[in-house]
């Protein structure tokens, strides 16, 4: 009888989480700042910047360059001039 409730239980919580919908609500941002660089970079070099997704817990600013990518603070004097 013993063997045949553990069964019982372990089939139920089975198809509890097999049944489950819990989903996350928030949608996942690709590129979220958390280093930033702390020079300038020349507007002639930067390709393009855009800032981060309200979701990301840190407010930034993503400049790419055609080497790769850099962090900017988004209150940096010189990046709202390019912005």
């Amino acid at each position: 009888m013993r063997a045949s409730s553990l069964c019982l239980v372990f089939g139920l919580v089975l198809l509890m989480a097999w049944t489950s919908e819990a989903q996350p609500h928030a949608a996942v941002p690709t590129t979220c700042c958390f280093d930033f660089i702390d020079f300038q970079i020349p507007g002639k070099r930067i390709v393009s910047a855009s800032r981060t997704s309200s979701h990301c817990p840190v407010a930034g600013v993503v400049v790419t360059t055609p080497k790769t990518e850099f962090c900017v603070k988004p209150d940096e004097a010189w990046i709202k001039k390019f912005l």
